[in-house]
């Protein structure tokens, strides 16, 4: 059976990438941290929908637990593997630079930039045995264009956008694709505090986008129609 693990799969972008795979085939292992009842909510809502899903719980910025978690996994799972890998987990801890503590700086790296290391590094292996996989990291226009208030944030976004360049060139000869997606404002739990009404004229289209439209692009570049798709940082983001 080919699996997708989603990340911080339990909750907003996550649950949708989750349930989407799901739809599309994939038996999907749901990671979260600690919030079981969401994730419990998220395989309910698969298998509702009559997909299969597994828990899969740990800290991705905890690199002995991801490469004890993933490697029980597949030695329960010795004739599966993880075709896909969606790495969506990540945390924000926003301040100014002058005022940002090492906490602050330190967290949002180990989460949303090391999770992404520790979490592939293992998983890349299984993919370019099998001559199949895909890896989609979601990044932020944070990123991209930068953030004031997000110097930590957007270091780590931007961090993996080198990084899928870089290992989309190491894998492609195995049929192993990394691209990531860099998502604009999307109404999730992450945005509810920003000031949405201001926010939303700062985009061309005048509203945040949803957490289906960004795993409808997930969609895609999981599935063999995007096989010639690699290195690419594609942004969602309503033209900001």
């Amino acid at each position: 059976m080919k699996y997708a693990l989603i990340t911080g799969g339990s909750r907003g972008i996550g649950r949708s990438i989750c349930v989407k795979l799901a739809e599309m085939g994939f038996s999907v292992l749901v990671n979260y941290q600690s919030n079981k009842a969401a994730a419990e909510e998220t395989k309910s809502l698969i298998e509702q929908r009559g997909g299969i899903a597994e828990l899969l719980p740990f800290d991705v910025a905890d690199g002995a637990a991801v490469e004890k978690n993933l490697s029980e996994w597949q030695m329960a799972h010795a004739d599966d593997y993880i075709a896909v890998l969606v790495n969506n987990a990540g945390i924000r801890r926003d301040n100014y630079m002058f005022w940002m503590s090492d906490e602050e700086w330190k967290t949002v790296l180990d989460t949303s930039l090391n999770g992404v290391f520790y979490v592939s590094r293992i998983l890349v292996k299984y993919m370019m045995n099998k001559k199949f996989g895909r890896i989609i990291n979601i990044v932020s226009i944070s990123g991209v264009n930068g953030m004031a208030g997000q110097t930590n944030y957007s270091a780590a976004k931007a961090g993996i956008i080198g990084m899928t360049k870089a290992l989309a060139l190491e894998t492609a000869k195995k049929g192993v694709t990394v691209n990531a997606i860099a998502p604009g404002f999307i109404e999730t739990s992450m945005t509810k505090d920003l000031p949405q009404d201001e926010l939303k004229k700062l985009v061309p289209m005048q509203r945040f986008g949803q957490p289906e439209e960004v795993a409808d692009l997930v969609a895609f570049l999981a599935s063999e129609k995007s096989s010639y798709i690699t290195g690419q940082i594609i942004s969602i983001s309503g033209g900001l």
